[in-house]
């Protein structure tokens, strides 16, 4: 059965989630730069109406003068008054008041309420229909106070200001217009090969774990690490379906033909009538099934050491698991007449030693050496533990005084399914015990090596761990 796509088309993709988070801040800076900048416009548009609204008020006041009965009156003809407030674009309407509030001169303008503490008031209002702008100036001649009232219609300066408006929000519109149609150019170009990613990922056949080519050029660091990062997956995939094939090949191989031994013999006892050949046949097919049974143990813990990724190494006890080791084998060894011992383990210094490993797979570890030991050595197997001078590494070592091999044949028998002369005479095991404890070592970050005893006939298989100084005090 095959899992069906998520639904993923009312999700946005990432390249318009992108240019969602960028476009919204983009309109918005231009919006509020556009407020700003016609504000800061308009202030210094207005400045400039009213400098020239205030000289007209000034010009109007300074012909303000008394006549030698101390009347004042406005001192200009017709048409000065009209050169001096001539405007081809605009209206402009004066009126002069006394303190009193009547009319000197100029038109029945309104006197709108002013801020008496200034001497200068603006103010925009309708006259005539229309809106002007009109500054009130405070005058005086000699101990007599007037106020000059000058109103300017506003389309010049009301035109001016849609001009600015234009010229300086449509330009800025066209250019943030083109920075999207970039960005979304630019976003497009470096999504690519995410694009050509999830492509190459989507028609791959579910059975190749081959690693991803790069289809286009990486644009970013991200993108390429995430291939690289998938990449790695699919080789830890295959390297785990590789394992489960090899696993299942070798069970299929190794364990078929046990079986097929047991059936037979079973076979062979159950056409006999002799209670002596039924007995002596059910005992050989309880010895099979022990070496099935052992056959089974070892591609299981074979399996497991391959799929293992990372150990987590804790301070042990070694001289503990030796004489656990050789407790658990006491039995057999003396049926079998073996003599199997342990060596360096009665030192208060032994009893000190640490090393970082994972106490299970040691211990099986140390089962599969003196297994090996037991069934293909000699009349002596023992244990034994040994420090380094300079304490910095120790070594656990199965020493038997077998037949031994050669260098040659120790390094051919640490591979999976080489046996020695002595496996392949009795015809048990299946190579597999060796192979194993050097895979287990390799994970735990120690050493395993098959040498042939030194001073005499058999082998030491040693394997040698990394101490742990200022170990925890123990338990009691």
């Amino acid at each position: 059965m095959t899992a069906s796509a998520p639904a993923t088309g009312a999700l946005p993709s990432l390249r318009q989630r992108v240019l969602r988070h960028v476009r919204g801040p983009l309109v918005w800076t231009w919006l509020l730069g556009t407020v700003f900048m016609m504000g800061l416009a308009n202030h210094f548009t207005q400045s400039a109406f009213d400098r020239a609204l205030l000289d007209d008020a000034y010009a109007i006041a300074s012909h303000l003068r008394a006549d030698d009965e101390g009347q004042v009156a406005l001192q200009l003809t017709d048409s000065e008054l009209k050169a001096a407030l001539f405007d081809q674009a605009e209206y402009v309407y004066y009126a002069v008041y006394r303190a009193d509030g009547s009319q000197l001169a100029g038109e029945p303008l309104p006197l709108l309420p002013w801020d008496e503490s200034e001497p200068v008031s603006y103010r925009e209002t309708l006259y005539n229909g229309q809106l002007v702008r009109a500054v009130a100036l405070r005058s005086a001649v000699g101990e007599q106070q007037f106020s000059v009232v000058m109103m300017h219609t506003t389309r010049v300066r009301d035109s001016l200001f849609q001009h600015l408006f234009l010229y300086a929000a449509i330009p800025q519109l066209t250019l943030l217009a083109l920075l999207l149609w970039w960005l979304r150019h630019r976003i497009g170009q470096d999504m690519a090969p995410l694009a050509a990613l999830q492509t190459s990922l989507s028609q791959r056949d579910a059975q190749d774990l081959a690693p991803i080519p790069p289809s286009a050029p990486a644009t970013t660091r991200e993108i390429e690490q995430l291939r690289h990062t998938t990449n790695a997956l699919l080789a830890r995939i295959s390297d785990n379906v590789e394992a489960q094939r090899e696993f299942a090949g070798n069970v299929a191989h190794e364990v078929r033909t046990p079986l097929a031994g047991i059936k037979a013999l079973a076979d062979y006892g159950l056409g006999h009538a002799d209670p002596a050949v039924q007995q002596q046949q059910l005992q050989r097919i309880s010895d099979s099934v022990a070496r099935a049974s052992h056959l089974v143990d070892q591609l299981l813990l074979l399996a497991l050491s391959d799929e293992a990724s990372a150990v987590q190494l804790l301070p042990v006890a070694p001289a503990d698991l030796v004489q656990q080791a050789v407790l658990r084998h006491w039995d057999a060894a003396s049926r079998a007449k073996i003599d199997l011992g342990a060596e360096g383990l009665d030192t208060a210094e032994a009893e000190q030693l640490r090393i970082a490993a994972d106490a299970n797979l040691l211990a099986a570890m140390l089962d599969n050496l003196v297994l090996n030991a037991l069934r293909y050595g000699g009349q002596s197997v023992t244990v034994a533990l040994q420090s380094a001078a300079d304490g910095s590494r120790i070594e656990l070592a199965v020493i038997d005084d077998g037949p031994g091999m050669s260098e040659e044949q120790c390094q051919a028998a640490m591979l999976r399914w080489q046996q020695g002369a002595s496996g392949q005479s009795l015809g048990q095991g299946a190579g597999l015990g060796l192979a194993i404890v050097g895979k287990l070592a390799h994970l735990q970050q120690a050493g395993f090596y098959l040498a042939p005893r030194a001073g005499g006939s058999g082998l030491r298989a040693s394997l040698v761990f990394n101490a742990v100084h200022n170990p925890a005090p123990r338990a009691p």
